[in-house]
């Protein structure tokens, strides 16, 4: 490397008179000198001349260094004379050979020029024509590459104008991987081109398939709601199925029960439709899986999902609006048809979606709608008075669990929503029982049913089980009961329907339980509390009283019939439902209605008693044919059975006629103890022995009624006779002092009061030529009849 040289002081011109200037002007010269020595470039020196208007300087400074440096030479030539002369010669000696060298080399350029001439011709052709060819390639691979990227161009919008997006964004993206590289195309405009519009074209692929997208969502919403409906109404076609197979079960236990010899056996076609959606024409989700390949394919998967489950959210949301101009009794099934069919359309996406969706937000979100129905439904059952709007609401409810349950959504806190109602529903239905049995018996008669027809007949008595023969009667049929009967029936199996229904389906497995409880109460305080009313009304006439009394037994057959119905409906054997029976539910208002039919007819016997009042207590002979109060009662009664008969079963007619009689005989009593008969005598005591003897034939000629035994039956009646029975024995005995026997007594006297047998005898009086002649006189000589009566009494005073 060269050294760089300082500045000589011995080149510096001479001092000039300029003064300052001339200082100047050798500073300049020793730059100069020293860039020349160090072979720096002199262009800023000439620059600064020029620019300072004085070349001449610079010039003059030139002069001068090369002065000093010929000097410099010269006295480097002297110093070295002999080597200069020496290399003189050599380079003369050299230039010969040169010049030799020289003219062969001219002569062989001659040579190769005359030989290369036409080589070099043909080489410039051949460099030409491959700088064409060269050109012309890279013209081609230039056309290749534009008519390639216009056919990507071209087949983009021919995608994008066909609808398919997809397949105009992956002709997007070739354009965009080959097309935008520094050289991959050789027009800058087209590189620009595709810069401004690949970006363009993808925003409006964006644009047009988020349109189609919200196209799917508003025609998502309604058909979810037909979905759900279609869905909700296989459920329960399926429910009806199983009902109907049910019933068949019940005929065939039925069947099987009454008879083996008359089995049918049939085979039922099940439906192999696993999915209750399938064929379901309008539920299409290519739209929504089309929209998701687009933006995934565009790099935003992750925000459309964002933007779908927002979505489906703002629609959940919607839907809860439940609206308070529309009853909700129209418009709930809408309502959770709605609901249904949207988490129906989220389960599909979430088995066939590939991620668009996730188990935990689908969770959520019926988490919500849960949450929200729930709410509903408290507010809306809480409002409602109507059983029947409850019962409508919960069979949508429980279609709708058995609907979603399927899809693998919990329903359990809607099942308990039901539960939670259970008692408010059976208040209600109580409540339209109670109103409609009031109903039922404020328009009754109480006149015997007439069945024209046979339909009738199993309408009214086949249908609830409480006929007492296997054979259809001829018609017209005169039932032995009234209108009531069936009416309150209907109620009753109806309550028990209803009953069933809100029952199943809704949670519980085994629920005769609850069924059987509401139905004891229904029975027990709403019927038999409206027979109460009924009966202590005060309005029924004997006929009447009568007619209820028989509807009243036909009643506790129909009891049977609803316990055993209700078993059948819970699907549980009939056995269990006959071990868990209670007694009659309605035993007060049976019992109360006798007790008034029995008021009655002693009413009627008292008004036959105002008879006695024409009995002569003191006659000489008694009457021929009894006495006639007795002939009229008689009368009654044996009218009054002819009819009872008809329609009141054996027990209830016993009863009846028991306590008549018992009435009758504690009458005959009460006419020897009444104030109005101061004394009778033997005469008026046989007349009353007749009248006993005509009712305890009458009681003879019904016992056939009652029992299989005709002489249980009769001693059955007899018995309701005892008291007037064994008073009369008494007065017509010949050793009344017997009584005080305490084994005869037990025996033949055990009805009687011995205060009454002592106020009664007190009474006896007969005349002088009979039994009791002289009975209450002072004649020496007593009848020992009388003698035993007087002993009687005064024993009998003694005692008291």
């Amino acid at each position: 490397m060269r050294r760089k040289s300082l500045p000589d002081s011995s080149l510096a011109p001479p001092p000039s008179r300029g003064g300052a200037a001339g200082e100047s002007e050798k500073q300049d010269l020793l730059l100069l000198s020293t860039a020349i020595a160090n072979s720096d470039d002199l262009a800023p020196f000439v620059r600064k001349a020029f620019a300072s208007g004085r070349p001449d300087s610079l010039l003059q400074s030139l002069r001068h260094y090369v002065r000093s440096k010929e000097s410099e030479i010269e006295d480097l030539c002297k110093a070295h004379y002999q080597d200069f002369i020496g290399a003189v010669d050599d380079l003369r000696s050299l230039l010969s050979d040169a010049d030799s060298l020289k003219s062969s080399l001219s002569e062989a350029n001659s040579l190769l020029q005359s030989v290369a001439a036409p080589l070099l011709s043909s080489l410039d052709s051949y460099l030409e024509a491959s700088a064409v060819a060269r050109n012309l390639a890279a013209a081609l691979s230039s056309a290749h590459s534009c008519v390639r990227l216009l056919d990507l161009c071209d087949r983009a919008n021919d995608h994008f104008a066909d609808d398919n997006l997809y397949r105009a964004l992956r002709a997007v993206g070739s354009l965009e991987r080959d097309f935008l590289l520094p050289d991959a195309v050789p027009s800058a405009a087209l590189r620009r081109m595709l810069q401004r519009q690949i970006p363009a074209f993808r925003a409006q692929a964006e644009r047009r398939i988020s349109k189609d997208f919200s196209d799917w969502m508003v025609h998502i919403r309604v058909a979810s709601r037909n979905l759900g409906q279609m869905a909700i109404g296989r459920a329960s076609a399926a429910r009806q199925r199983e009902e109907e197979l049910r019933v068949k079960q019940r005929q065939a236990e039925e069947q099987s029960r009454l008879s083996l010899r008359d089995c049918v056996y049939s085979l039922d076609e099940e439906d192999d439709a696993d999915d209750p959606l399938s064929g379901v024409g309008a539920f299409e989700l290519t739209p929504l899986y089309r929209a998701y390949h687009i933006y995934q394919t565009l790099g935003l998967a992750d925000r459309f999902r964002q933007y779908y489950f927002e979505n489906r959210k703002l629609q959940l949301t919607s839907d809860f609006q439940v609206s308070s101009m529309t009853p909700f009794l129209e418009s709930h099934q809408t309502f959770f048809a709605q609901i249904a069919g949207f988490f129906i359309v989220e389960e599909r996406v979430l088995r066939t979606g590939g991620g668009l969706v996730t188990r935990m937000e689908v969770d959520a979100l019926w988490e919500t709608a849960v949450a929200k129905m729930v709410s509903v439904l408290e507010d809306q059952f809480s409002r409602m008075q109507t059983a029947s709007h409850l019962l409508l609401i919960k069979d949508y409810v429980s279609l709708l669990s058995v609907t979603l349950r399927r899809y693998g959504y919990a329903v359990d806190p809607l099942l308990d929503v039901l539960s939670k109602h259970l008692d408010k529903y059976h208040d209600l239905l109580l409540s339209d029982c109670r109103r409609q049995i009031l109903e039922a018996l404020a328009a009754d008669k109480f006149e015997q049913m007439l069945m024209k027809k046979e339909y009738e007949y199993s309408m009214n008595v086949l249908s609830f089980q409480i006929q007492t023969s296997d054979i259809i009667p001829a018609f017209p049929y005169v039932a032995p009961f009234s209108s009531t009967v069936p009416d309150c029936c209907r109620i009753v199996r109806s309550f028990v329907e209803d009953s069933v229904s809100f029952l199943s389906y809704g949670g519980q497995l085994d629920f005769y339980a609850f069924v059987k409880k509401y139905l004891d109460k229904l029975l027990g305080e709403v019927l038999d509390g409206a027979f109460l009313r009924l009966v202590e009304s005060q309005s029924l006439g004997v006929s009447q009283a009568m007619q209820v009394a028989a509807n009243m037994a036909v009643l506790e057959r129909a009891c049977d019939f609803f316990f055993r119905h209700a078993a059948q409906l819970s699907g549980i054997p009939l056995r269990i439902a006959e071990r868990t029976r209670r007694e009659f539910a309605l035993k007060k208002s049976r019992d109360a209605t006798e007790e008034l039919l029995l008021s009655l007819l002693r009413g009627k016997i008292d008004d036959f008693m105002l008879l006695t009042d024409s009995i002569i207590w003191m006659g000489e002979e008694p009457p021929h044919n009894g006495n006639e109060y007795a002939n009229e009662v008689i009368i009654y009664l044996e009218t009054l059975v002819s009819t009872a008969q008809q329609i009141l079963p054996a027990q209830v007619l016993n009863r009846v006629i028991y306590g008549v009689l018992s009435h009758i005989s504690e009458k005959i009593v009460g006419l020897f103890l009444s104030d109005l008969v101061k004394r009778f005598n033997g005469s008026a005591v046989a007349g009353i022995d007749y009248d006993v003897k005509l009712f305890e034939s009458f009681a003879e000629n019904q016992s056939h009624l009652f029992s299989e035994s005709e002489e249980a039956g009769t001693n059955e009646l007899k018995l309701a006779l005892a008291e007037a029975r064994q008073l009369v024995n008494l007065l017509t005995s010949n050793n009344p002092e017997n009584f005080l026997n305490p084994v005869i007594r037990e025996r033949s006297y055990n009805r009687l009061d011995y205060k009454k047998v002592v106020s009664i005898s007190e009474k006896f009086r007969d005349s002088s030529d009979r039994l009791f002649g002289t009975f209450g006189t002072r004649s020496a000589k007593q009848n020992p009849k009388k003698k035993s009566l007087d002993a009687l009494i005064k024993r009998l005073k003694d005692v008291s």
